[in-house]
């Protein structure tokens, strides 16, 4: 036994993102066991596929469900569902790191590593001063949140419910888990400007990542040059959050002008577009029906839950910066600039080096998955005979990498492989292709030389 536990610590202490996988694991296997309990479930025990797959979507805060949360678990499943989301979302190594400085023991400078790469902050702030601003965030973010929407509710249910319906939004909403307590999510609050901003709110402020609200409030200021102070990762975060709702709320308006938001006021066919905007890149909570989308606001969807949110954040995805840079960098090299730059800063190499690995395995991972996706559903069937299930299972497979949680309605149907499949996805998605890489990889020992450059042709 001590001989397995030595091991296991020297491979942690040469890969420390393999800390942030097992804890992973360990969380959702945990939770699969207490899900698996007939106390959790309404009509008994619910079968051990489908308590893996909804603790994997809590834990990796994606919001796919095969079962309907609102009446297949009883207060306990729910109570659980809820505490997998918020230990999912704040990341289960802050969570761990504050259990260690409770207890007095030293973090070592692999952990203090671990938690730097996983949240992207500087060396500039301590490990705990950013442990602090993470939990002070959630608890004041999701408490507005919940007596915001506590006052909507209280009005339609009895008050023990009202508060549990929404502390538990207000935390699923915040950690971009898209996990809702109704049966059609918030179609029914479609036409509720209080229910839909506070949520899309919470969304964004969740998404937006804890570095750059950590920036905020140490930098914020009325003055004008408030905005010179923040760093060139807060401004892009910022002015990319910013664009990419205004281009995709624009775009879903247009898309689903006569289809899903047909025949309401113009105001509320603004809010609706807005909705869907904002959580089609990580949430997954919906006013509309997914499966009456058009095709193109479909594939606009799947483009979006690729880029994801940001770096730090509890949503999934490439992560904007890392679609931002490479947008920089092609319209660098049209107007021929040498470097790619923005806002009087130019982004560094390495950054171009991680995004461009970044984006080329989430592709690779993406691409298999949905090629397995699409052999356990369909199999060795000709397109004639399953015309559209391309589009909802690649649809699928992109929300589950990207911790989106939307579906056009196939996640209930899915086999066991494909909901295994799923699983896997979700997996990978919340800890990221590129850490999960770098985790299981060995690194070489650095060479003293190098090759001779040449050039090849392009395009």
């Amino acid at each position: 036994m001590r001989l397995i536990t030595g091991a296991l610590g020297r491979s942690f202490s040469r890969s420390p993102g393999l800390i942030l996988i097992f804890g992973y694991a360990v969380l959702i296997a945990m939770g699969t066991v207490f899900l698996s309990l007939p106390l959790a479930a309404v009509n008994g025990k619910l079968s051990f596929i489908d308590a893996l797959f909804t603790a994997s979507s809590a834990v990796c805060v994606t919001g796919l469900t095969i079962v309907d949360v609102s009446v297949t678990f009883t207060f306990f499943g729910k109570v659980i569902i809820l505490g997998l989301i918020q230990i999912g979302g704040v990341g289960i190594m802050v969570v761990s790191t504050i259990i260690l400085f409770s207890i007095g023991k030293k973090i070592n400078i692999a952990g203090r590593m671990l938690i730097r790469d996983t949240y992207s902050f500087g060396e500039g702030q301590g490990i705990f001063s950013l442990v602090k601003d993470i939990l002070l965030f959630t608890m004041v973010i999701e408490l507005i949140g919940a007596i915001l929407m506590f006052f909507r509710f209280y009005s339609q249910y009895p008050i023990d419910r009202a508060i549990f319906y929404s502390v538990f939004h207000s935390v699923s909403a915040f950690c971009n888990a898209g996990f809702s307590l109704f049966s059609d999510s918030f179609v029914r609050y479609q036409n509720d400007w209080v229910i839909n901003l506070t949520i899309c709110a919470l969304i964004i402020l969740g998404g937006i990542g804890f570095i750059v609200l950590s920036e905020i409030k140490n930098n914020f200021s009325f003055s004008r040059r408030a905005w010179s102070f923040l760093s060139l990762h807060t401004k892009l975060v910022l002015f990319s959050t910013f664009i990419l709702l205004a281009i995709s709320t624009a775009l879903i308006l247009l898309l689903e002008w006569h289809n899903t938001l047909s025949g309401k006021p113009v105001t509320y066919k603004m809010l609706g577009a807005f909705f869907q905007a904002v959580n089609a890149r990580t949430a997954g909570f919906n006013t509309v029906q997914i499966g009456d989308l058009t095709n193109e606001t479909l594939f606009l969807t799947v483009m979006l839950m690729f880029i994801g949110t940001a770096p730090g954040s509890c949503g999934g995805g490439i992560k904007i910066t890392t679609f931002s840079s490479m947008i920089i960098l092609g319209f660098s090299k049209l107007s021929g600039q040498e470097y790619p730059q923005i806002f009087h800063r130019k982004i560094s190499d390495v950054s171009i080096a991680k995004a461009v690995s970044l984006i080329m395995i989430s592709f690779l991972v993406i691409t298999i998955g949905i090629i397995l996706l699409q052999q356990t559903e369909i199999g060795d069937v000709s397109h004639r005979l399953s015309r559209g299930k391309f589009l909802e299972l690649m649809f699928e497979t992109v929300s589950a990498f990207g911790t989106v949680g939307l579906s056009t309605g196939v996640t209930s149907s899915l086999t066991m492989a494909g909901k295994l499949v799923i699983t896997i996805m979700m997996f990978i998605g919340r800890l990221g292709p590129l850490a999960i890489a770098m985790a299981v990889s060995r690194k070489k020992a650095s060479k003293n030389y190098y090759y001779a450059q040449e050039n090849i042709m392009i395009g």
